[in-house]
This record gives structure tokens, sequence and C-alpha cells, in this order.
């Protein structure tokens, strides 16, 4: 049962849902992750710089990456190849593209509808995007509820089971001494509050990512000469032109999306309760900023790995007894000799780690949507824990069949609010762009060109009024 519900919303529903909303995405705002594309790493480069206390638009990429860039980078990539040959990595690549539209309008829309703290930090996400921007409570608290048992409790204990069982085969370390050795760094870490969850992932994030991908830079460097027929390989095979795959190009598809869309995230709604606890002067700036994690995660990172395997000669079309991780390894192991294995393990290890305290982040906020008083997020905190040296010790098959449910219909609860909502992400997006064509630097965000919609004004500092200038004077920009 839990399979074929599975089959129904990840292999038909979602597909179609995820894919057909980001084209319209794109082309009803003129292809706004193109447009703004050189704008993300300039944007990103003010991203750095924050207000005591509060957490930097670097800060706030940087947690969405964690949770995007995961075991599914590694093992995820391997599998779609093995299902869906080379042709299924375009496919991925196609979907990153358009999903660049989607995380950039969730997440404006996350910074428009976040709310102030007592502590003066921010909170918000799609469940307060629904709320305030559609009105409709009882579906924010689905979300919530959602939200909460899919990421907070079900993939943490996942996550967790995926690290103990790496470093089992690889190290042979006990089960039980990698789920208390991680309960106890887990403790350390979620005890400390967003701020510190946030300052271990903009540290390891980035040094994660760059070796990972410096890695498969020395594979290609090996084999240079064999990159443009991998390339072609790739697209040839998403169209049923190689002959050794001539009849998988719907596999390729299926496989394609279905994983790029596991693996960046885009439109599920998770990346957005962590985009809008940033700092910032405009919505878009974070939305443009977020839409650069989806390139990250896919174009750079699971491309990474596609090469590894591509080019290492481990890959075999037709032969499937080998897929997952152990592919990943065999394939770097043949490039660059056994350490390869041990380098993919202890790379996974990190991945999933910051993937599990993005997982928990995900969790409190969710559960702040109801609650803000200590002692129920200092159980939820205990939980987690708890749950996490539980799934070390288990086999959770089942577990992540119903996670992967729980986290299809999140999606999709998303994706419907998103629809009603596009009107005002389309008139965020033009207040930013109108700032821009009129020579502003850095466009801020006036509450008062808002003041229809309910969001909390206290999160938008007030925008001195205009001053209209004398005849023939130019008016000054925001």
């Amino acid at each position: 049962m839990l399979d074929l519900l599975n089959d129904l919303i990840w292999s038909k529903l979602l597909i179609v849902m995820l894919v057909g909303l980001g084209l319209y995405f794109t082309i009803r705002s003129g292809f706004v992750q193109f447009r703004y594309f050189g704008s993300m790493f300039r944007i990103f480069g003010e991203a750095f710089e924050r207000k005591p206390g509060q957490l930097s638009s670097f800060q706030a990429l940087m947690l969405s990456v964690a949770g995007r860039v995961g075991a599914g980078n590694i093992a995820g990539v391997a599998v779609a190849i093995m299902l869906g040959g080379p042709g299924a990595v375009f496919w991925m690549w196609v979907v990153a593209l358009v999903g660049m539209a989607t995380s950039y309008f969730e997440c404006s829309l996350a910074q428009l509808y976040k709310r102030r703290e007592a502590d003066g930090t921010f909170r918000g996400g799609p469940a307060f995007y629904i709320q305030h921007g559609l009105g409709q409570r009882w579906m924010a608290v689905l979300f919530s509820i959602l939200l909460l048992v899919t990421f907070g409790f079900g993939f943490n204990a996942l996550q967790s089971f995926t690290v103990a069982s790496s470093l089992y085969d690889t190290f042979g370390l006990p089960t039980y001494v990698s789920g208390i050795v991680l309960a106890i760094v887990m403790a350390i870490i979620i005890f400390g509050g967003i701020r510190r969850i946030a300052s271990i992932a903009d540290i390891l994030v980035p040094i994660m990512a760059f070796i990972y991908i410096g890695m498969a830079l020395t594979v290609i460097g090996m084999n240079i000469g064999e990159v443009p027929e991998t390339l072609g390989l790739i697209v040839r095979s998403a169209f049923g032109l190689e002959p050794a795959f001539a009849g998988g190009i719907g596999a390729a598809i299926i496989m394609g999306v279905k994983r790029g869309l596991f693996s960046n995230e885009a439109g599920l709604g998770s990346a957005p309760n962590v985009a809008a606890v940033a700092e910032v002067a405009h919505p878009s700036a974070q939305g443009i900023v977020q839409s650069l994690s989806v390139f990250i995660d896919t174009l750079l990172v699971c491309t990474s790995t596609a090469l590894i395997i591509l080019l290492s000669g481990a890959y075999t079309p037709g032969i499937e007894e080998v897929a997952g991780v152990v592919l990943t390894q065999s394939a770097l192991a043949a490039v660059v000799g056994e350490w390869g294995r041990v380098f993919v393990s202890v790379a996974l290890l990190l991945f999933v780690f910051t993937t599990l305290i993005y997982n928990y982040y995900l969790g409190e906020n969710a559960l702040g949507f109801f609650t803000s008083k200590r002692p129920v997020i200092q159980g939820y905190r205990a939980l987690v824990i708890a749950l996490v040296l539980w799934g070390s010790l288990q086999d959770l098959g089942t577990v992540f069949a119903f996670a992967d449910i729980t986290m299809g219909l999140l999606a999709i609860v998303n994706l419907i609010a998103l629809a009603f909502l596009f009107k005002t992400g389309l008139r965020l997006m033009r207040d930013y762009d109108g700032q821009v064509r009129a020579g502003a630097t850095q466009p801020v965000l006036d509450p008062k060109v808002f003041a229809d919609l309910d969001i909390d004004r206290s999160a938008w500092p007030e925008v001195p009024s205009i001053v209209q200038p004398p005849a023939g004077a130019t008016a000054p920009t925001r």
C-alpha cells in the first residue's frame, strides 16, 4: 500500500505539478532565474553582512544548502544513472533550472510574510504565507504537522541510520557507538539554538561542498579527453539517441525528474523555512540567493557525482547489482585508488550530518507555528536526540516509505499555496525589478507599498517617503 501511494504521488502527481508549475513560474516571471543569475553571485557576496543577533543571508543560504546537499547527491545520483541511464542526469539539470524559479517565489514569499519573534529573530515559511497570505489556518496547520512528522521525526531517524550504516560498512564501527556520538554532538548543537546551528552550517557546508567538487575536478582532469564524449552521452541518452539506451528515454525522464526533485527540494516547502530567518533589505534578494542553492545542489554537486561515475568506467549499462553509494565508491576508487572509498564515506558522513541539523530546524520551525513555550521546544529537542540514537540501531525501510509519502503531501500542499499566491509573488518581483531599473543598488521593501497585505510591519523598517525633487532635478532612488 505504501509503495502504491509513493508511486502515485512521486512518479505521477508531483512530477506534473512541480515541472508544470515550475515552467509556468519561469515563463510568467520572464525567466527570473536567468535574468538574475549574475546577480546571484553579487548578492551572495553581500550576503555575509549581518546585524548583531541576526542571521545573514549567507547563513540562511548555507542552512538550505546543508539540507539540499545530502545523501541524494552521492547515492541518489548513482541510483538515477543505474535505473535511468546517463540521460537521467540531463533531466536532473532540466528540473533544477526550472526549479530555480519555484525556489525564488517560495523563498521570496517566506521572507515577505515572516514574523519577528520576541528575541528579535525571525520565523517564517509556507505555514506563515498560507495563514497570512491565503488566510487558511487549517491548511497552515496541516503543512506544519506534515513538516514536523517528515523532517523533525522521520528523516532525522533515517539520516542517523544512513550515517551509522555507512561507518559500520567502511570502518566496522558498531552502529550504537555512532548513534551515541551523533546524539551527543547533536545535543550540543541544537540546544544552542538557530544561531549555533547556522554557525556550524556556514563553516561546514562550504568546506565539504568545495572538497567534494574538487575531487570531481581531479577525476575530470585525469580524464579530460573523455569529458566531451561523456557529456554527449548524457545528452544523447536523454533523448533515446544512444543505442545502448534507445528504449530507456521514459526511465531517464522519470528517474531524472524524481531524483532531481528529491535532491534540490525546489517546491517542497522545506527551504523557505530557513530562507525566512535572514535579515535582508528586500524579500526578492533572498529569493535570488536561494535559487543559487538549487544550482549548487544539482548543477555542481550532483553533476560532480555523475562525472565521477561515468568517467571512471565503473558503470556498466544494464547491470544493476551495484548501485547507490557503493557505485560511487567503486567509481572513485577506480580512478584515485582504494582510499577513494574512504573519501566517499567521509563525505557522506558530513553531508548527512548537516542534513540532520537542517531537518531538526525544520521540525522546530513547524512546532514554533503552534507554540513558542520553552518546555515544549526543549521536549522536542530531547525527542530528536532520542530518535537519532534509536534510528542508528534500526532497519527503517517502512519508516522511509512513510516519510516519502508525508513529504510528497507536504509538497502538494505547498504547491497549491504557491499557485494561489503567485500574483503576490509577481507583485513582489516587479517591485524589486522596478527599483533595479531605477538604479537602486540595493532595493528595499517599503511596507507601505504592501499595506494591503497581512505582513508584520515590525519585520520591515519604514522607508522614508521620497521627497519630490524640484522641476528638472533627478529623483533619488531608494
